[in-house]
């Protein structure tokens, strides 16, 4: 459980951090699979295209994205009368939590998280799916099947990070609004994992497509068993 006042700087900082870089994980991971497509369609071409310039420009472009999204949360949220508690039934500073708690008409609210889950998270989900349709189908032109499974597994770990993150994200920004009878501890469960798991797993993701982590990794654990 966490207080949270109608002005509680904390908390505002808190919300806003967390959802600039949630947004900013959503295109860390749209990044990596531009990345992914420019390596397996034109990889001859991929060191002139994706040139230091080009990729300090994307991740400028992607700190602005997620900063200015996330910048209207705490000022919406601070805008509402909170009338019947200050105690927000989760263990951070959610944006559409805190707004649950408001005695007032909270559309506003509530249509614009919507509008940054489809219009930021949506169309990286967008991008990414049409950056993988074309992957997929320059690795069912190559000639050989060993080609076309070696060059499928060097983007299944960005694809476990992509279900990673995406689904917990969109299952809990909707049960939050919709799902009125889903249990309040599905509710603050589902808004950790996608808050906490997928940094954890990503470098499981990535660490196991690397030989010398698989390497040092099985050393390690055949050193203690001896």
């Amino acid at each position: 459980m966490q207080g949270v006042a109608s002005g509680g700087i904390a908390c505002l900082t808190q919300m806003y951090f967390i959802h600039c870089f949630t947004a900013m994980e959503s295109g860390i991971l749209v990044t990596l699979a531009l990345d992914r497509y420019v390596a397996i369609y034109d990889p001859l071409r991929h060191s002139t295209i994706l040139t230091n310039s080009v990729v300090a420009k994307i991740g400028l472009a992607v700190v602005l994205r997620c900063g200015i999204s996330a910048l209207p949360y705490p000022f919406l949220v601070r805008r509402w009368p909170y009338c019947r508690t200050n105690i927000i039934p989760h263990s951070f500073c959610e944006h559409i939590t805190v707004v649950n708690l408001a005695c007032a008409d909270t559309r506003l609210s509530s249509y614009y998280g919507l509008f940054v889950l489809f219009s930021v998270i949506g169309l990286d989900v967008l991008f990414i799916t049409v950056s993988y349709i074309q992957i997929l189908r320059a690795i069912f032109s190559l000639p050989t099947k060993d080609a076309r499974i070696k060059t499928f597994g060097t983007c299944g770990s960005h694809f476990c990070c992509i279900l990673s993150f995406y689904l917990p994200e969109f299952f809990s920004s909707l049960t939050h609004r919709f799902g009125h009878k889903v249990p309040l501890y599905v509710l603050v469960l589902i808004a950790n994992v996608y808050l906490l798991v997928p940094p954890l797993l990503h470098p499981i993701f990535y660490g196991v497509r690397t030989k010398q982590i698989r390497y040092r990794l099985l050393k390690l654990f055949t050193h203690k068993g001896t």
